[in-house]
């Protein structure tokens, strides 16, 4: 979403894509993303336009943002658009020795030995993030995530987004999971990057939150119960108000008010961009009809409590496409019987619901978006393909298929 742009809901779609940058031979990262940013901008900058997609810089020296430039009028064409670009990114890191990674961590990395902090413009942001947190840890140095942006012209709207996204975000890992290990172990988690993501602020707890957001509805209620309170913790640690926006807000859908449009932030990131396009398109279908009040009115979305949709969401978490949902309430905000059932049933029907004929979506989608509601997220076929107890050798195997997925545009395990 660009500032100044004023689009209503689903008249746009911003999705922003991260990848690690690691050595070709040994999967090990490679903390050069300023130096592959000169190679194109011609200068240390954070930003380089690529035609409909930009990159840009994170905090961590090794990790690259890959970025519609500006709201996309519709996800057709997109995932294509992504993987042009990414292998022009390809291209350029081959000629240093390196290559992208995708999935949601990476899996041996130690941020404790190996982290360096972006140097160049925005260091002082970084700069004040570290000294307050310790950027040392995986929930900062260590995860990738896909990013939804969707807009909203009004209160109205944004209200009914909200509570949409709000309540459908404990289901995504599902769909999305892609970080199962962490140091060269099975953590026990399907989305170890979203447990690490919730504890990566613990000294300013209302940063994060419950991760799911509360159910506030209009600008005004925003600022007042969520903005303002974060903004009140962090100053004693932030004397010269670095952190005092937006973005400081940690929740798992936050409101970027500068642009109007909601993030929605749980989603980690896939082995090729048709896979997250795929899951972003069943999420956008999911949300629309939602925002409709197809199958509840927003009182009763409003009435789900934050503490049991955060319930879920750990659940979801840790076993992905097999946690049982048994939310009474959730499930019949989305149409469902209120029988406890699997994470990807709900997934299955809620597809068989909003996306009844595939025809009409982006064809490069379907593919991707079949093997996850056949076969489970990305960090089940991950862990199907090496145990969970693999060693060194069959996790660099690991991320040498997954970064030939990246480069050749095709789902894991298909």
């Amino acid at each position: 979403m660009g500032v100044g742009v004023t689009l209503g809901l689903f008249a746009g779609f911003g999705i922003e894509l991260e990848y690690a940058v690691v050595d070709r031979t040994t999967f090990v990262v490679r903390p050069i993303v300023d130096e592959l940013l000169k190679h194109f901008a011609g200068s240390y900058s954070g930003d380089f336009d690529d035609g409909p997609i930009s990159w840009s810089n994170e905090l961590a020296l090794h990790v690259v943002e890959l970025k519609t430039n500006g709201p996309a009028p519709s996800l057709a064409g997109v995932a294509s658009a992504f993987q042009r670009s990414l292998l022009r990114v390809e291209g350029a890191l081959e000629s240093m020795g390196a290559r992208l990674l995708p999935g949601g961590m990476h899996p041996t990395m130690r941020p404790d030995r190996e982290f360096r902090r972006w140097p160049h413009d925005y260091a002082e942001v970084y700069g004040a993030y570290d000294r307050i947190f310790d950027c040392r840890g995986h929930g900062w140095s260590n995860l990738q995530s896909c990013h939804l942006n969707l807009p909203f012209a009004n209160d109205d709207e944004f209200g009914r987004l909200h509570l949409a996204c709000r309540a459908l975000l404990p289901l995504l890992p599902a769909l999305a999971a892609s970080s199962p290990f962490c140091e060269g172990a099975w953590t026990g988690w399907l989305d170890w990057r979203l447990q690490v993501y919730r504890h990566n602020q613990q000294r300013v707890p209302r940063i994060a939150g419950l991760v799911v957001p509360e159910p506030v509805t209009t600008r005004e209620r925003y600022f007042a119960e969520i903005l303002e309170p974060i903004w009140a913790d962090i100053a004693p640690l932030d004397p010269d108000n670095l952190l005092r926006e937006e973005w400081l807000n940690s929740r798992g859908v936050v409101a970027k008010f500068f642009r109007d449009a909601l993030e929605i932030r749980v989603l980690d990131v896939q082995e090729c961009p048709a896979a997250d396009l795929a899951i972003c398109a069943l999420v956008t279908a999911v949300l629309h009809a939602m925002c409709d009040e197809r199958w509840c009115d927003r009182r009763a979305l409003a009435a789900l409590r934050t503490q049991d949709l955060a319930s879920v969401l750990w659940a979801v978490a840790k076993d992905g496409d097999q946690a049982v949902v048994a939310h009474r309430g959730l499930l019949g905000a989305l149409g469902l019987p209120a029988e406890p059932r699997s994470a990807i049933d709900v997934w299955r029907r809620l597809a068989d619901a909003v996306l009844p004929d595939v025809a009409h979506l982006d064809p490069v989608l379907v593919s991707p978006l079949r093997t996850i509601l056949a076969r489970g997220p990305l960090a089940r076929r991950m862990l199907g393909a090496v145990g969970e107890t693999p060693d060194r050798d069959a996790l660099v195997r690991l991320q040498s298929e997954l970064a030939d997925c990246l480069r050749n545009g095709v789902a894991f395990g298909a």
